[in-house]
């Protein structure tokens, strides 16, 4: 921490002083939960200088905490000073833990309740009552008080999404969500990426990832409505939305949830995802609440015909601008003088290349020797490193094209690996080939399966501290629910869902691994004999594996047949469009085991 993050920490808690709080809960988030929020939005890095993509701070008169979960117990400790901010695993000491210890009976915790969730706000209020303090929404954010610098809010103008790419028009798909709302008179949607789907169109005010900023509700029958600024609505915006929503700025959605309540409607939230101040302003209004999840997550997650066409030409076209970057840097690393930086903007400009980038869909992750050891290392001025020889180069990356959003992570040496190097490099891709070659029953989830992805680094006593795969939008965000592959998760895998297949290693200090595709659940082939039908992934992602890095002893049969199944279709879609050295290249890279 900086001596500007002391003066930030001693401006808040002046501010708590003049609001009568003895404390302030400071999530990493917008009113909008997503994992990816704007420059004002950024309120934990302002006041901590932790730059992770998720994160807790509570601060009192006399101390401070910060949460973080597995993926950032390295890097929060290298952007925030302990001395000042005790950092704690999300999962093992979680908040509710610290305020059980730390506070008092008469203390009072403040909270902004537009970015704290309901199921949040119960928690702390529940651990706040075990010790006999007080949970406190506040009607104006303290550290908005004291940033004086704080960024405007965004206002670029929204786009519509074609059907050529979406596959479904907006008004289909509002007569199909209402014909699952069941009992209930209205839904509020609170997520981005919900009402992004769902309406057809795409904004472009949080980095990386193409969502509306906008609430909406959509009641079983009548109009939608939408809550956007209107200063981001073109013409050809308000004409697509007109006949399906009526428009509304920001600020209406409070009457609207009145209006509800005077209605005496059965409004449904998802508790997890709405703001806390929209369940309180229903239930001041004297709306019947009910809770249940999203009514969009699964229809979205189930890519149609048209979006999973998309998807495949989408992974191919990043596939191609992926090997031009393998390649190009296994040519220039060795002459030296590269850095972390230069790799991120190089493979950037492969991508521009193809003519459809929109956007990246996360800032790459370029992670050189010990830096790769760090999940979500993030590359600055001030950490950007030299590619070394006979190290570990990890990068993580991806794109948003109007047709799909890709995810992928490539580890490869750069010189000669160690024999540790390449047993843990092995481990990981056995993991990730395992998962790749599943079949499994309907009604299987994510946490079924994810053992196929750890069970080799078990076997020699190691594991990773992250979920195996996330799901992944289209055109949307790069991390999408509902279903997860991961060590919890209960959301059954269904036909069109695309997730991210990623198990890692890491040796902290000195190198990580981290092997990813992307794959969609497809029905599998009948198998003779079999009685029941069968689900299993088909891979999207096309780039070669650093074979330097396998030790093919002990890789299975079934194992090297995989690989070199999948390097030859690697070679024949990215081939097609690579020529020269480029091609020689991409021959080498993908030759059988």
């Amino acid at each position: 921490m900086t001596n500007i993050h002391k003066t930030h920490l001693a401006l808040l808690r002046a501010e708590l002083k003049k609001q009568k709080l003895t404390g302030f809960f400071v999530p990493r988030a917008d009113e909008f939960q997503g994992e990816y929020v704007p420059a004002y939005a950024e309120r934990l890095r302002w006041l901590t200088n932790f730059r992770g993509s998720a994160g807790i701070a509570i601060v009192t008169l006399k101390k401070a905490a910060i949460f973080v979960d597995g993926r950032y117990v390295i890097q929060v400790r290298q952007q925030v000073d302990e001395k000042i901010f005790a950092p704690f695993h999300l999962m093992e000491e979680p908040p509710s833990s610290w305020i059980s210890k730390n506070l008092r009976k008469g203390d009072r915790l403040g909270f902004d309740p537009w970015l704290v969730t309901a199921e949040q706000a119960k928690r702390l209020a529940e651990a706040c009552a075990g010790v006999g303090a007080s949970l406190v929404p506040v009607a104006a954010n303290p550290i908005d008080a004291v940033w004086h610098d704080q960024p405007a809010r965004p206002s670029a103008e929204l786009a519509t999404q074609p059907t050529q790419f979406a596959g479904v028009t907006a008004a289909e798909k509002l007569k199909d969500i209402r014909k699952g709302l069941g009992a209930v008179d209205a839904v509020v949607l609170t997520q981005p990426d919900s009402v992004s789907w769902l309406f057809n169109l795409r904004g472009f005010d949080v980095p990386h990832t193409p969502v509306v900023a906008a609430y909406a509700i959509l009641p079983a029958k009548g109009k939608a409505q939408i809550f956007i600024a209107p200063e981001k609505l073109t013409e050809e915006v308000k004409a697509h939305l007109r006949p399906i929503a009526t428009i509304h700025a920001p600020k209406d959605i409070g009457p609207a949830l009145k209006a509800l309540g005077k209605a005496r409607a059965r409004v449904q939230i998802d508790p997890a995802w709405t703001p806390e101040r929209i369940r309180d302003l229903l239930v001041k209004a004297r709306a019947t609440v009910v809770t249940g999840t999203e009514p969009i997550s699964l229809p979205k997650a189930r890519k149609n015909r048209i979006e999973q066409e998309g998807a495949r030409a989408a992974q191919k076209r990043d596939g191609v601008a992926v090997s031009r970057f393998l390649r190009w840097l296994e040519t220039e690393a060795p002459k030296g003088g590269l850095t972390e930086l230069d790799a991120a903007a190089k493979l950037k400009a492969f991508r521009e290349a193809t003519g459809e980038l929109k956007d990246l869909s996360f800032e790459t992750i370029p992670a050189s020797g010990p830096h790769a050891a760090i999940p979500h290392y993030h590359a600055t001025e001030e950490s950007n490193r030299k590619l070394g020889t006979n190290e570990i180069f990890l990068v993580d990356s991806g794109a948003q094209y109007i047709d799909g959003t890709t995810d992928i992570t490539r580890t490869v040496i750069l010189g000669t690996p160690t024999a540790e190097m390449k047993d843990r490099f092995t481990r990981v891709l056995k993991g990730m080939i395992g998962l790749s070659m599943a079949r499994f029953p309907k009604g299987t989830t994510g946490s079924q399966l994810d053992i196929l992805a750890r069970q080799n680094l078990w076997n020699a006593g190691l594991d990773f501290d992250h979920g195996t795969g996330h799901g992944v939008g289209a055109y949307l965000s790069v991390h999408e629910g509902p279903a997860r592959i991961n060590k919890s998760d209960r959301t059954p895998l269904e036909p069109g869902m695309i997730l991210s297949n990623e198990p890692g290693f890491y040796k902290q200090g000195d190198y990580g691994i981290r092997i990813e595709n992307l794959v969609m659940v497809h029905e599998a082939k009948t198998i003779t004999g079999g009685d029941r039908p069968m689900l299993g992934f088909e891979t999207l992602t096309l780039a070669p594996i650093d074979r330097r890095l396998i030790d093919v002893g002990l890789l299975s049969e079934a194992e090297r047949h995989w690989l070199d199944a999948y390097h030859a279709r690697v070679l024949k879609e990215v081939g097609d469009h690579l020529e020269g050295d480029e091609l020689a290249w991409l021959k080498r890279a993908c030759a059988p085991l």
